[in-house]
């Protein structure tokens, strides 16, 4: 039975990883989040309170469950916060991941730390997708947080891989935080007029689909560095677009606008994207493609 504990489990992502993993006999999953928990299934895992900020948190649990896999998922991703809020930023990206692969090291244990982190790392001047072994080159404060926390692994003697991702979508129980296919259907259902970049391109991710990757590189003890997004680069105004058309929602609502007129706080790289083929590859990574992924969510709004 391989004990998987998931930080973070509250999140998208968390959550899509505690329901996967349910569906499992072999695996025991230790869901773990900041204050209570909020997924509707209570039943079938265990959950613990876990501020990974707190080393001497991270040991007490560590120690209870001994875990074989941690999937750390538990991040500071709101952009444009962490520019203004860089202590709170630095300390959940970068030292709260310094804690799990200390406790890690120092209880000599063989655990597998599977960490997510993002296109963000780089500048997006490359104009063509990114491969695992390209150069991060940091624009914002966030970015430089992640970058920063794939070093801690990448330093570190224990066993890790990291799960680089891009936009993710989908929906959750008792969900915090939006994301932008559900944020441009809402707007676009209400009649609200919004303003959509068309200067930024990215490969948008169904969260069902990088729970798989996750898990996949879990169950194969997979390490270094793994390429998950969707299969396929688009403006965010395409996106956006395609969300529209899928639901039958008014386009003329959409006005296309250019980065530098957001007045956003933090830089985002232009075009990002991934060259996926590793993680098809050497995982058996298959991802769906974004109207596939629109197909799925819609079915789950409609339950």
């Amino acid at each position: 039975m391989t004990r998987i504990l998931i930080t973070g489990s509250n999140g998208l992502l968390g959550q899509k990883l505690v329901y996967a993993l349910l569906k499992r006999n072999d695996v025991q999953v230790i869901a773990t989040s900041v204050g209570a928990n909020r997924l509707i299934k209570k039943d079938g895992y265990t959950y613990e309170s876990l501020d990974i900020t707190q080393k001497s948190q991270v040991e007490t649990i560590f120690k209870k469950h001994q875990p074989d896999v941690i999937i750390n998922t538990a991040a500071m991703t709101n952009v444009d916060a962490c520019e203004t809020k860089r202590e709170e930023c630095w300390t959940i990206n970068v030292t709260a991941v310094q804690n799990i692969v200390d406790v890690i090291s120092e209880n000599k244990s063989e655990c597998h730390l599977i960490h997510l982190s993002t296109d963000f790392i780089f500048d997006g001047e490359k104009g063509s997708v990114y491969v695992e072994t390209d150069i991060p080159n940091p624009q914002s404060y966030y970015a430089l947080s992640k970058a920063e926390s794939e070093k801690v692994l990448q330093k570190s003697s224990i066993n890790w891989a990291i799960a680089r991702t891009i936009i993710v979508y989908g929906i959750v129980d008792n969900m915090s935080r939006s994301n932008i296919v559900l944020w441009a259907k809402d707007a676009l259902t209400k009649g609200q007029k919004i303003n959509v970049v068309d200067d930024q391109f990215r490969s948008p991710t169904l969260a069902e689909d990088l729970a798989e990757g996750c898990i996949l590189i879990a169950d194969k003890k997979a390490k270094g560095i793994f390429h998950l997004s969707g299969p396929t680069a688009m403006s965010i105004l395409e996106l956006v677009y395609k969300v529209a058309d899928f639901w039958k929602l008014d386009k003329s609502l959409v006005t296309p606008s250019k980065s530098d007129n957001l007045n956003q706080a933090a830089k985002r790289p232009p075009r990002t994207g991934f060259d996926i083929s590793k993680a098809k590859k050497e995982l058996g990574y298959a991802p769906h493609s974004f109207e596939e992924g629109l197909k799925i969510l819609d079915a789950q709004l409609k339950n």
